[in-house]
């Protein structure tokens, strides 16, 4: 990619991160982010189809850098503890970028993305856990009960609840034993 396209995107991006941050997707124009950028909309439409395209690719990247800053995803059967603590970690670091465009009707979707992109790595990993009934529910419980448990309770100390959580990961993972 040339050093002008580069420029011209990274420049949509921030415009939209700005606004993502003050307003609901649904409520973000291609014109007012346009003006925001800087660009005309036939240059806006040369990288993204609309606005829920750039939220997509946007979501999609930061979904992909969570994953990728686990060191062993695999973890989460074998090392529970370690996988919740890195998976928690990795929120904490991208915790602006999370609230910001994982927000509003978007909110469920965090969730969702993580779990659908580690599945594809922990089943190509374990196929014999892909049918499993336990093996999912567990998955499931690791992913969606320790983001939430972490975001309601971090008042008591971020890691502190950690702790907690790596401990009652490592216990339910037994069940799969």
């Amino acid at each position: 990619m040339d050093k002008k396209v580069a420029k011209t995107k990274k420049s949509i991006i921030n415009a939209f991160l700005e606004l993502r941050s003050k307003k609901a997707l649904e409520k973000i124009t291609v014109r007012e982010l346009c003006e925001k950028a800087e660009i005309n909309k036939s240059t806006f439409y040369t990288h993204f189809k609309d606005i829920y395209d750039l939220s997509e690719y946007l979501e999609t990247q930061l979904v992909d850098q969570v994953v990728c800053s686990l060191q062993h995803p695999e973890y989460l059967f074998s090392k529970p503890e370690v996988f919740i603590r890195e998976l928690t970690y990795a929120y904490i670091v991208q915790e602006n970028l999370i609230h910001t465009l994982f927000s509003g009707s978007r909110a469920n979707m965090l969730l969702i993305r993580i779990e659908e992109s580690l599945k594809k790595i922990i089943f190509s990993l374990r196929p014999d856990y892909k049918n499993s009934m336990t093996a999912n529910v567990l998955f499931t419980l690791s992913i969606y009960g320790g983001f939430y448990a972490f975001e309601h309770c971090r008042s008591f100390g971020e890691d502190s609840v950690i702790d907690v959580l790596a401990e009652i990961n490592q216990k339910i993972m037994k069940i799969l034993q």
